[in-house]
């Protein structure tokens, strides 16, 4: 038609190869479908994931189940000893364990920031893959979610988990009478300050590394010795000491902790001296508390020495009745002092 302009419209399609993640990769269409197959479905594949189903319908396990759910923020995505992926995957499995459940099943929801490099997630998968067949657990559904450039870190992931109760197991802070001996699985805060030592661009002697590790195959074991846990905890955010004070206040009685028994590796000690933390508070993946009767803590003591994860397992207190305190420490100069709840978190950003 005369005078009237033509207008010419042009959709940038991004090419399948990018090598970095673009917000079309979050939309559903064919970019999105390329994504799922090329780096997910490549690493996690199995009869449920692939059918490429909304959720995944699985078979019903005997026995109660177990079920928790995780987000992990981490930063840096990699630290010395682990990644967030394999961090995921521990961690969420490290949770069902600490209800004395057997992991079978996880989902996974990837929130990518635009610019991501490819390799990077190719990386986590690949982590992700290898600790899902180390623990024995499948990934059989997910999601994936991308947001605008400088709103995400690069990557945030969210876990749960499914896992099966045996009969005759119940652990619940509840159970915790005075009496109970308090057992550690390991040396305190390889964890927090791994992952701050990348972050600041720290160096410290010894090459601290996090002890990310999974913790089902230990607690299966205890099970199986006839051991009766009245409680577990994976001592995370908040460490040893926020741990305790949460059990102690469920089951409304005091924890008395003996500092001289408490392992913390000289390189720990050293770092958190210099950077005024307390290794009492500093998060761990891979080191647990078991409470439990006083007649079973040698023998709890003595089956976790036999796994690499827990070879330096102890008796580090045990439970009162004096309600002084929900968590008291009898320190190395014979005093005692008050283990209490941190306002805040000493390092954020550590899962």
């Amino acid at each position: 038609m005369e005078g009237q302009r033509e207008v010419q419209l042009e959709c940038a399609v991004p090419t399948s190869g990018t090598d970095r993640v673009l917000l079309a990769h979050g939309g559903g269409g064919r970019l999105m479908q390329g994504l799922i197959h090329r780096v997910f479905h490549e690493r996690f594949d199995n009869p449920h994931l692939r059918r490429e189903h909304d959720g995944a319908v699985l078979p019903r396990p005997a026995g109660r189940l177990a079920m928790t759910t995780d987000s992990y923020v981490v930063r840096p995505l990699f630290f010395p000893g682990g990644d967030i992926g394999r961090l995921a995957v521990y961690g969420t499995v490290n949770d069902l364990a600490m209800c004395g459940a057997r992991p079978l099943y996880l989902s996974v929801g990837f929130i990518l920031e635009e610019g991501l490099p490819m390799d990077t997630l190719k990386r986590v998968a690949a982590s992700m893959a290898r600790a899902a067949e180390t623990t024995g657990v499948m990934l059989v559904t997910g999601d994936t979610k991308v947001v605008d450039k400088g709103k995400g870190d690069g990557m945030y992931i969210n876990t749960t988990g499914i896992g099966v109760v045996p009969d005759g197991v119940s652990v619940n802070p509840q159970s915790v009478r005075p009496g109970h001996k308090l057992v550690l699985s390991g040396d305190l805060g390889n964890h927090g300050i791994a992952v701050l030592s990348v972050r600041e661009g720290l160096a410290f002697d010894g090459g601290i590394e996090s002890d990310a590790a999974p913790l089902h195959g230990v607690v299966a074991d205890l099970l199986d010795h006839g051991i009766t846990p009245s409680c577990l905890r994976d001592l995370t955010r908040g460490g040893l000491a926020s741990a305790l004070n949460e059990i102690a206040s469920k089951a409304n009685v005091s924890v008395v902790l003996d500092e001289l028994e408490i392992p913390v590796s000289e390189s720990v000690r050293g770092a958190c001296e210099l950077l005024g933390l307390d290794p009492l508070y500093v998060a761990n993946e891979g080191r647990f508390v078991a409470l439990v009767p006083a007649h079973q803590a040698d023998a709890t003591v003595g089956v976790l020495r036999s796994h690499a994860v827990s070879a330096e397992a102890r008796v580090v207190g045990e439970v009162t009745a004096e309600y002084a305190a929900p968590v008291l420490l009898r320190t190395t100069f014979g005093t005692t002092r008050i283990l209490d709840l941190l306002s805040g978190e000493q390092m954020p950003r550590i899962c």
